[in-house]
Protein backbone atom coordinates (compact mmCIF):
# COMPACT_ATOMS: atom_id res chain seq x y z
CA UNK A 1 0.00 0.00 0.00
CA UNK A 2 1.40 3.39 -1.02
CA UNK A 3 2.13 6.02 1.62
CA UNK A 4 -0.39 8.86 1.49
CA UNK A 5 1.61 12.03 1.00
CA UNK A 6 1.00 15.77 0.95
CA UNK A 7 3.24 18.33 -0.73
CA UNK A 8 4.04 21.75 0.70
CA UNK A 9 5.76 24.76 -0.83
CA UNK A 10 6.28 28.49 -0.48
CA UNK A 11 5.98 30.51 -3.68
CA UNK A 12 8.40 33.44 -3.47
CA UNK A 13 8.41 33.97 -7.24
CA UNK A 14 11.97 32.68 -7.56
CA UNK A 15 10.91 29.90 -9.94
CA UNK A 16 7.75 28.52 -11.58
CA UNK A 17 5.97 26.91 -8.65
CA UNK A 18 3.54 24.91 -10.82
CA UNK A 19 6.40 23.26 -12.73
CA UNK A 20 8.24 22.57 -9.48
CA UNK A 21 5.21 20.94 -7.83
CA UNK A 22 4.65 18.88 -10.97
CA UNK A 23 8.23 17.65 -10.79
CA UNK A 24 7.99 16.97 -7.05
CA UNK A 25 4.89 14.88 -7.74
CA UNK A 26 6.85 12.85 -10.31
CA UNK A 27 9.65 12.39 -7.78
CA UNK A 28 7.12 11.09 -5.26
CA UNK A 29 5.77 8.65 -7.84
CA UNK A 30 9.34 7.44 -8.44
CA UNK A 31 9.60 6.87 -4.68
CA UNK A 32 6.28 4.98 -4.73
CA UNK A 33 4.41 7.63 -2.73
CA UNK A 34 0.77 8.55 -3.32
CA UNK A 35 0.35 12.33 -3.52
CA UNK A 36 -3.07 13.24 -2.13
CA UNK A 37 -2.89 17.04 -2.28
CA UNK A 38 -0.49 19.98 -2.19
CA UNK A 39 -0.38 23.16 -0.14
CA UNK A 40 1.23 26.28 -1.63
CA UNK A 41 1.56 29.62 0.13
CA UNK A 42 2.62 32.87 -1.52
CA UNK A 43 5.12 34.73 0.66
CA UNK A 44 8.00 37.14 0.14
CA UNK A 45 10.15 34.90 2.34
CA UNK A 46 9.63 31.55 4.10
CA UNK A 47 8.79 31.64 7.80
CA UNK A 48 11.85 30.82 9.90
CA UNK A 49 10.35 28.33 12.33
CA UNK A 50 7.79 26.44 10.22
CA UNK A 51 8.70 27.59 6.67
CA UNK A 52 4.94 28.01 6.07
CA UNK A 53 2.98 30.60 8.00
CA UNK A 54 1.17 29.16 11.02
CA UNK A 55 -2.26 29.77 9.46
CA UNK A 56 -1.34 27.81 6.33
CA UNK A 57 0.35 25.14 8.46
CA UNK A 58 -2.85 24.72 10.50
CA UNK A 59 -4.79 24.33 7.23
CA UNK A 60 -2.28 21.67 6.15
CA UNK A 61 -2.69 19.86 9.48
CA UNK A 62 -6.47 19.70 9.18
CA UNK A 63 -6.30 18.48 5.57
CA UNK A 64 -3.67 15.90 6.52
CA UNK A 65 -5.88 14.54 9.32
CA UNK A 66 -8.97 14.47 7.07
CA UNK A 67 -7.11 12.58 4.33
CA UNK A 68 -5.13 10.28 6.67
CA UNK A 69 -1.84 11.61 5.29
CA UNK A 70 1.28 9.97 6.73
CA UNK A 71 4.07 12.02 5.12
CA UNK A 72 4.67 15.65 4.14
CA UNK A 73 7.26 16.51 1.48
CA UNK A 74 8.45 20.12 1.25
CA UNK A 75 9.53 21.47 -2.13
CA UNK A 76 12.70 23.03 -0.74
CA UNK A 77 15.61 22.20 1.54
CA UNK A 78 14.74 22.46 5.24
CA UNK A 79 16.99 22.84 8.27
CA UNK A 80 17.02 20.20 10.99
CA UNK A 81 15.08 22.41 13.40
CA UNK A 82 12.45 23.22 10.74
CA UNK A 83 11.93 19.53 10.07
CA UNK A 84 11.46 18.86 13.79
CA UNK A 85 9.16 21.86 14.31
CA UNK A 86 6.93 21.06 11.34
CA UNK A 87 6.78 17.36 12.17
CA UNK A 88 5.79 18.13 15.79
CA UNK A 89 3.07 20.51 14.59
CA UNK A 90 1.61 18.22 11.92
CA UNK A 91 2.10 15.00 13.86
CA UNK A 92 3.47 13.19 10.81
CA UNK A 93 6.86 12.54 9.24
CA UNK A 94 8.37 15.46 7.28
CA UNK A 95 11.09 15.34 4.65
CA UNK A 96 12.33 17.85 2.09
CA UNK A 97 13.03 17.71 -1.62
CA UNK A 98 16.69 16.75 -1.19
CA UNK A 99 15.84 13.92 1.20
CA UNK A 100 13.29 12.59 -1.28
CA UNK A 101 15.86 12.54 -4.08
CA UNK A 102 18.36 10.81 -1.80
CA UNK A 103 15.73 8.20 -0.95
CA UNK A 104 15.22 7.48 -4.65
CA UNK A 105 18.98 7.35 -5.20
CA UNK A 106 19.45 4.88 -2.34
CA UNK A 107 16.82 2.57 -3.84
CA UNK A 108 18.13 2.71 -7.39
CA UNK A 109 21.91 2.58 -6.96
CA UNK A 110 23.13 -0.87 -8.00
CA UNK A 111 26.91 -0.59 -8.33
CA UNK A 112 29.24 -0.22 -5.36
CA UNK A 113 30.21 3.24 -6.59
CA UNK A 114 26.59 4.34 -6.90
CA UNK A 115 25.89 3.14 -3.36
CA UNK A 116 28.96 4.95 -2.02
CA UNK A 117 28.00 8.17 -3.79
CA UNK A 118 24.48 7.96 -2.42
CA UNK A 119 25.70 7.35 1.14
CA UNK A 120 28.15 10.24 0.84
CA UNK A 121 25.38 12.62 -0.27
CA UNK A 122 23.12 11.39 2.54
CA UNK A 123 25.79 11.84 5.21
CA UNK A 124 26.65 15.33 3.93
CA UNK A 125 22.96 16.15 4.13
CA UNK A 126 22.61 14.80 7.69
CA UNK A 127 25.75 16.31 9.21
CA UNK A 128 24.65 19.97 9.45
CA UNK A 129 21.18 18.86 10.61
CA UNK A 130 22.30 16.88 13.65
CA UNK A 131 22.03 19.95 15.87
CA UNK A 132 18.44 20.31 14.74
CA UNK A 133 17.56 17.01 16.39
CA UNK A 134 19.65 17.66 19.49
CA UNK A 135 16.59 18.03 21.72
CA UNK A 136 15.13 14.67 20.76
CA UNK A 137 18.52 13.07 21.28
CA UNK A 138 18.84 14.61 24.74
CA UNK A 139 15.54 13.04 25.71
CA UNK A 140 17.10 9.64 25.10
CA UNK A 141 20.63 10.37 26.21
CA UNK A 142 20.29 11.38 29.88
CA UNK A 143 19.67 8.60 32.34
CA UNK A 144 20.91 8.88 35.92
CA UNK A 145 19.41 11.02 38.63
CA UNK A 146 20.63 14.40 37.45
CA UNK A 147 18.43 17.26 36.42
CA UNK A 148 17.88 18.79 33.01
CA UNK A 149 21.53 19.76 32.75
CA UNK A 150 22.65 16.15 33.12
CA UNK A 151 20.23 15.03 30.45
CA UNK A 152 21.41 17.75 28.08
CA UNK A 153 24.98 16.71 28.73
CA UNK A 154 24.13 13.15 27.73
CA UNK A 155 22.44 14.40 24.61
CA UNK A 156 25.37 16.58 23.67
CA UNK A 157 27.73 13.62 24.09
CA UNK A 158 25.51 11.54 21.82
CA UNK A 159 25.47 14.41 19.34
CA UNK A 160 29.25 14.65 19.30
CA UNK A 161 29.55 10.89 18.87
CA UNK A 162 27.18 11.04 15.92
CA UNK A 163 29.13 13.92 14.40
CA UNK A 164 32.43 12.08 14.72
CA UNK A 165 30.97 8.88 13.30
CA UNK A 166 29.44 10.66 10.29
CA UNK A 167 32.56 12.71 9.59
CA UNK A 168 34.71 9.58 9.83
CA UNK A 169 32.40 7.74 7.47
CA UNK A 170 32.47 10.67 5.02
CA UNK A 171 36.28 10.63 5.01
CA UNK A 172 36.34 6.86 4.43
CA UNK A 173 33.86 7.02 1.53
CA UNK A 174 35.85 9.84 -0.06
CA UNK A 175 38.95 7.63 0.06
CA UNK A 176 37.08 4.74 -1.55
CA UNK A 177 35.60 6.99 -4.25
CA UNK A 178 39.07 8.41 -4.89
CA UNK A 179 40.28 4.89 -5.63
CA UNK A 180 37.32 4.35 -7.95
CA UNK A 181 38.11 7.64 -9.69
CA UNK A 182 41.72 6.56 -10.21
CA UNK A 183 40.53 3.34 -11.83
CA UNK A 184 38.17 5.33 -14.05
CA UNK A 185 40.96 7.73 -15.00
CA UNK A 186 43.08 4.72 -15.95
CA UNK A 187 40.23 3.33 -18.03
CA UNK A 188 39.70 6.69 -19.70
CA UNK A 189 43.45 6.93 -20.37
CA UNK A 190 43.38 3.53 -22.03
CA UNK A 191 40.42 4.57 -24.13
CA UNK A 192 42.23 7.74 -25.13
CA UNK A 193 45.38 5.78 -25.89
CA UNK A 194 43.40 3.41 -28.08
CA UNK A 195 41.50 6.45 -29.32
CA UNK A 196 38.07 4.94 -28.78
CA UNK A 197 35.73 7.95 -28.95
CA UNK A 198 33.29 8.34 -26.06
CA UNK A 199 29.74 9.57 -26.67
CA UNK A 200 27.80 10.49 -23.51
CA UNK A 201 24.03 10.61 -23.20
CA UNK A 202 23.05 13.42 -20.86
CA UNK A 203 19.82 15.18 -20.08
CA UNK A 204 16.92 15.61 -17.77
CA UNK A 205 15.74 12.48 -16.02
CA UNK A 206 13.04 10.47 -17.81
CA UNK A 207 13.69 11.82 -21.32
CA UNK A 208 14.55 8.41 -22.77
CA UNK A 209 18.36 8.23 -22.57
CA UNK A 210 18.37 4.56 -21.56
CA UNK A 211 15.84 3.78 -24.30
CA UNK A 212 18.12 5.44 -26.86
CA UNK A 213 21.11 3.46 -25.61
CA UNK A 214 19.13 0.21 -25.79
CA UNK A 215 17.81 0.87 -29.28
CA UNK A 216 21.11 2.06 -30.72
CA UNK A 217 23.24 -0.71 -29.23
CA UNK A 218 20.77 -3.58 -28.91
CA UNK A 219 21.23 -3.66 -25.13
CA UNK A 220 18.69 -4.29 -22.39
CA UNK A 221 19.50 -1.58 -19.83
CA UNK A 222 16.66 -1.07 -17.32
CA UNK A 223 14.26 1.63 -18.47
CA UNK A 224 11.00 2.85 -17.00
CA UNK A 225 8.77 5.90 -17.33
CA UNK A 226 9.82 7.47 -14.03
CA UNK A 227 12.40 9.88 -12.69
CA UNK A 228 15.85 8.44 -11.94
CA UNK A 229 15.12 5.02 -13.46
CA UNK A 230 18.86 4.85 -14.15
CA UNK A 231 21.52 6.03 -11.70
CA UNK A 232 24.74 4.21 -12.45
CA UNK A 233 26.68 5.00 -15.64
CA UNK A 234 26.38 2.31 -18.30
CA UNK A 235 28.73 1.94 -21.27
CA UNK A 236 28.12 -0.01 -24.48
CA UNK A 237 29.88 -0.27 -27.84
CA UNK A 238 28.22 1.39 -30.81
CA UNK A 239 29.22 1.01 -34.46
CA UNK A 240 28.61 4.13 -36.57
CA UNK A 241 27.61 4.12 -40.27
CA UNK A 242 31.26 4.78 -41.19
CA UNK A 243 32.25 1.58 -39.42
CA UNK A 244 33.97 3.42 -36.58
CA UNK A 245 33.34 2.07 -33.08
CA UNK A 246 32.52 4.41 -30.20
CA UNK A 247 31.64 3.90 -26.53
CA UNK A 248 28.10 5.12 -25.75
CA UNK A 249 27.68 6.05 -22.07
CA UNK A 250 24.39 6.65 -20.25
CA UNK A 251 24.56 9.03 -17.27
CA UNK A 252 22.33 9.94 -14.33
CA UNK A 253 19.55 12.36 -15.23
CA UNK A 254 19.18 15.89 -13.91
CA UNK A 255 16.33 17.62 -12.12
CA UNK A 256 15.73 21.32 -11.67
CA UNK A 257 17.39 22.88 -8.64
CA UNK A 258 19.57 19.81 -8.20
CA UNK A 259 21.19 20.43 -4.79
CA UNK A 260 24.88 21.26 -5.00
CA UNK A 261 25.77 18.45 -2.59
CA UNK A 262 24.22 15.96 -5.02
CA UNK A 263 26.15 17.38 -7.97
CA UNK A 264 29.32 17.05 -5.92
CA UNK A 265 28.54 13.54 -4.69
CA UNK A 266 27.81 12.30 -8.20
CA UNK A 267 30.62 14.27 -9.81
CA UNK A 268 32.58 11.17 -10.79
CA UNK A 269 29.50 9.80 -12.53
CA UNK A 270 28.76 13.07 -14.28
CA UNK A 271 32.38 13.34 -15.38
CA UNK A 272 31.65 10.61 -17.92
CA UNK A 273 30.19 13.51 -19.88
CA UNK A 274 33.23 15.70 -19.19
CA UNK A 275 35.57 13.12 -20.72
CA UNK A 276 33.32 12.49 -23.72
CA UNK A 277 34.30 13.39 -27.26
CA UNK A 278 30.65 14.06 -28.04
CA UNK A 279 27.74 14.82 -25.72
CA UNK A 280 24.17 14.01 -26.72
CA UNK A 281 22.01 16.45 -24.75
CA UNK A 282 18.64 14.68 -24.79
CA UNK A 283 15.27 16.28 -24.00
CA UNK A 284 11.64 15.20 -24.29
CA UNK A 285 10.16 17.06 -27.25
CA UNK A 286 6.64 16.27 -26.01
CA UNK A 287 7.27 17.91 -22.64
CA UNK A 288 6.06 21.43 -21.95
CA UNK A 289 9.29 21.87 -20.01
CA UNK A 290 11.71 20.84 -22.77
CA UNK A 291 13.38 24.27 -23.04
CA UNK A 292 13.83 24.37 -19.26
CA UNK A 293 15.20 20.83 -19.33
CA UNK A 294 17.81 21.78 -21.92
CA UNK A 295 18.75 24.89 -19.95
CA UNK A 296 19.19 22.92 -16.71
CA UNK A 297 21.30 20.27 -18.40
CA UNK A 298 23.45 22.84 -20.19
CA UNK A 299 24.10 24.68 -16.92
CA UNK A 300 25.18 21.50 -15.11
CA UNK A 301 27.38 20.39 -18.03
CA UNK A 302 29.09 23.78 -18.03
CA UNK A 303 29.48 23.55 -14.23
CA UNK A 304 31.47 20.31 -14.48
CA UNK A 305 33.66 21.68 -17.29
CA UNK A 306 32.27 20.06 -20.45
CA UNK A 307 33.24 21.39 -23.88
CA UNK A 308 29.92 22.76 -25.14
CA UNK A 309 30.99 22.80 -28.80
CA UNK A 310 30.91 19.00 -28.66
CA UNK A 311 27.18 18.93 -27.80
CA UNK A 312 24.49 17.60 -30.13
CA UNK A 313 20.93 18.42 -29.04
CA UNK A 314 18.54 15.47 -29.34
CA UNK A 315 14.77 15.99 -29.23
CA UNK A 316 13.56 12.51 -28.28
CA UNK A 317 10.05 10.98 -28.00
CA UNK A 318 9.03 12.44 -31.37
CA UNK A 319 6.36 9.71 -31.60
CA UNK A 320 4.39 11.34 -28.77
CA UNK A 321 2.01 14.24 -29.24
CA UNK A 322 3.89 17.53 -29.26
CA UNK A 323 3.40 21.12 -30.28
CA UNK A 324 3.68 22.02 -33.94
CA UNK A 325 6.71 24.11 -33.12
CA UNK A 326 9.83 22.16 -34.03
CA UNK A 327 13.09 23.66 -32.74
CA UNK A 328 15.70 24.71 -35.25
CA UNK A 329 18.85 22.64 -35.04
CA UNK A 330 19.25 19.40 -33.16
CA UNK A 331 18.07 15.93 -34.15
CA UNK A 332 14.48 14.68 -33.87
CA UNK A 333 14.33 11.06 -32.67
CA UNK A 334 12.08 8.38 -31.25
CA UNK A 335 13.81 5.56 -29.44
CA UNK A 336 10.51 3.63 -29.50
CA UNK A 337 9.89 3.75 -33.28
CA UNK A 338 13.45 4.31 -34.47
CA UNK A 339 12.57 7.62 -36.12
CA UNK A 340 15.60 9.83 -36.75
CA UNK A 341 18.18 7.41 -35.33
CA UNK A 342 19.93 7.15 -38.70
CA UNK A 343 20.30 10.94 -38.75
CA UNK A 344 21.58 10.89 -35.17
CA UNK A 345 24.23 8.29 -36.00
CA UNK A 346 25.27 10.28 -39.06
CA UNK A 347 25.48 13.46 -36.98
CA UNK A 348 27.83 11.67 -34.56
CA UNK A 349 29.88 10.44 -37.50
CA UNK A 350 30.04 13.94 -38.98
CA UNK A 351 31.03 15.47 -35.64
CA UNK A 352 33.85 12.96 -35.23
CA UNK A 353 34.96 13.42 -38.84
CA UNK A 354 35.77 17.05 -38.11
CA UNK A 355 38.91 15.84 -36.37
CA UNK A 356 39.73 13.38 -39.17
CA UNK A 357 42.18 13.82 -42.07
CA UNK A 358 41.87 12.23 -45.53
CA UNK A 359 44.33 9.50 -46.48
CA UNK A 360 45.43 8.54 -49.97
CA UNK A 361 48.30 6.14 -49.35
CA UNK A 362 50.55 3.75 -51.16
CA UNK A 363 51.83 1.42 -48.47
CA UNK A 364 54.73 -0.99 -49.11
CA UNK A 365 53.81 -4.59 -48.40
CA UNK A 366 56.19 -4.51 -45.45
CA UNK A 367 53.85 -1.96 -43.77
CA UNK A 368 50.52 -3.77 -44.06
CA UNK A 369 50.09 -3.52 -40.28
CA UNK A 370 49.42 0.21 -40.70
CA UNK A 371 46.05 -0.66 -42.24
CA UNK A 372 44.93 -1.90 -38.81
CA UNK A 373 46.20 1.35 -37.30
CA UNK A 374 43.92 3.22 -39.69
CA UNK A 375 40.93 1.04 -38.82
CA UNK A 376 41.52 1.49 -35.10
CA UNK A 377 41.83 5.26 -35.36
CA UNK A 378 39.63 6.07 -38.31
CA UNK A 379 38.29 4.12 -41.24
CA UNK A 380 39.41 2.42 -44.43
CA UNK A 381 37.25 3.29 -47.44
CA UNK A 382 39.14 1.20 -49.98
CA UNK A 383 42.31 -0.84 -50.42
CA UNK A 384 43.79 -2.11 -53.68
CA UNK A 385 46.75 -4.43 -54.05
CA UNK A 386 49.08 -3.23 -56.82
CA UNK A 387 52.55 -4.12 -58.08
CA UNK A 388 54.03 -1.18 -56.15
CA UNK A 389 52.16 -1.72 -52.86
CA UNK A 390 48.72 -1.36 -51.29
CA UNK A 391 46.71 1.70 -52.36
CA UNK A 392 44.62 2.75 -49.37
CA UNK A 393 42.02 5.51 -49.08
CA UNK A 394 40.31 6.46 -45.87
CA UNK A 395 40.41 8.78 -42.87
CA UNK A 396 42.44 8.88 -39.68
CA UNK A 397 42.54 11.07 -36.58
CA UNK A 398 44.76 14.06 -37.34
CA UNK A 399 47.00 13.30 -34.37
CA UNK A 400 48.10 10.07 -36.13
CA UNK A 401 48.62 11.72 -39.51
CA UNK A 402 52.39 11.99 -38.99
CA UNK A 403 52.68 8.19 -39.19
CA UNK A 404 51.50 8.19 -42.80
CA UNK A 405 53.15 11.33 -44.18
CA UNK A 406 55.83 9.48 -46.15
CA UNK A 407 53.21 7.24 -47.79
CA UNK A 408 50.73 9.97 -48.74
CA UNK A 409 50.01 10.28 -52.47
CA UNK A 410 48.95 13.25 -54.59
CA UNK A 411 45.15 13.42 -54.37
CA UNK A 412 44.73 14.61 -57.92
Amino acid sequence: MLTKTMLAAVDTGEYNIDDSIKELTALCEAAELEVVFSIVQKRDNPENKYYLGEGKLEEAKQLAEANEVELCVFDCELTGSQIRNISDYLGIEVIDRTMLILEIFSRRATTSEGKLQTELALLKYRLPRLSGVGVSMSRQGGGGGGGGGARRGGGETKLELDRRYIQGRIDLIKQKLSQVEKRRDLLNSRRKKNDVPIVALTGYTNVGKSSLLNTLTGSDIFEKDMLFATLDPTARKLVLPSGQTVILVDTVGFVSRLPHKLVEAFKSTLEQAKYADIILNVCDIASDDRDIQLQITTEVLAQIGCEMENVITVYNKFDKEHSEYIPAGGILTSARTGYGLDKLLQAIDDKLSERMADLNLLLPYSQTGLINTIRENGRVDSEEYTADGIAVKGKVDRKFLYIFTSYQQDNR
